[in-house]
């Protein structure tokens, strides 16, 4: 078990492969307790097979993942998840026919402990309804009967019932409303000040610079700079040469 100060993720020269083509080359990079770490690149860099490959969900993959300072390379994905590591998926992949509490109660997990001793952050569905005041007004909704932003909404709740310390969270602002985007903003600096650890997979410049600390941009699945994300706000070459369109 991790100690206090130690890495909570530390992933070394992670490799992934979709059949015989290689995607990801040597990825390396940390995150530490209560930080939110952008992983940055244009669509194809890697970003959410890096997710995938951490969290078991790739069948030919290289290198070490060492979540709360135990080995998880060639974990079950469900035993990964059941360890307090978060995954909120791209495609969102609620139950559309459960209502909201529904899905909500399928992520339950007990009260999770750091190393401490302490307690780490506990969620309930009143919890989960102050951060989303949309879902509140909705409990007893059919998934499949709310819009795209909702459904994300209800997917990042749902990965909270589980009472992660870290969350692996896939482009939270792609593709739904500005005012969406803002409760995610608002949502992933209550997570922080709570102690939660976020890794957040990002083309948003904007969205990011408004919620990480620190940055990792990737090209054809390779880092290619790391720094806090002040310093790859100020870095107009690397910003030109890997993020811009």
């Amino acid at each position: 078990m991790s100690r206090l100060g130690d890495p909570l993720l530390k992933v070394t020269g992670l490799e992934a492969f979709y059949g015989a083509a290689q995607i990801l080359f040597g990825v390396d990079f940390e995150v530490r307790r209560g930080e939110v770490v952008a992983l940055m690149g244009r669509n194809g860099a890697g970003k959410s097979t890096i997710f995938k490959a951490i969290m078991g969900l790739l069948e030919n993959t290289r290198g070490e993942v060492v979540f709360m300072g135990r080995s998880i390379t060639a974990v079950e994905p469900f035993r990964i998840a059941r360890g307090g590591l978060g995954y909120v998926p791209e495609d969102r992949r609620i139950f559309t026919d459960l209502s909201v509490a529904e899905n909500l109660e399928v992520g339950r997990q007990a009260p999770r402990y750091w190393p401490d001793g302490s307690q780490a952050p506990v969620w309930a569905p009143a919890d989960l309804y102050r951060l989303f005041p949309n879902l509140g007004e909705m409990t007893t909704r059919q998934a499949e009967r709310m819009s795209g932003g909702e459904q994300q909404m209800l997917t990042v709740s749902r990965t909270l019932m589980g009472n992660p310390y870290l969350i692996l969270l896939d482009e939270p602002s792609e593709g739904v409303a500005p005012v969406i985007v803002e409760q995610m903003a608002r949502m992933i600096e209550a997570l922080r000040e709570r102690g939660v650890s976020i890794v957040l997979s990002e083309q948003n410049l904007h969205f990011a610079e408004w919620v990480s600390d620190r940055a990792y941009v990737l090209e054809k699945g390779q880092i290619r700079y790391s720094g806090t994300m002040q310093e790859l706000s100020e870095n107009e070459a690397v910003r030109r040469a890997y993020l811009s369109v």
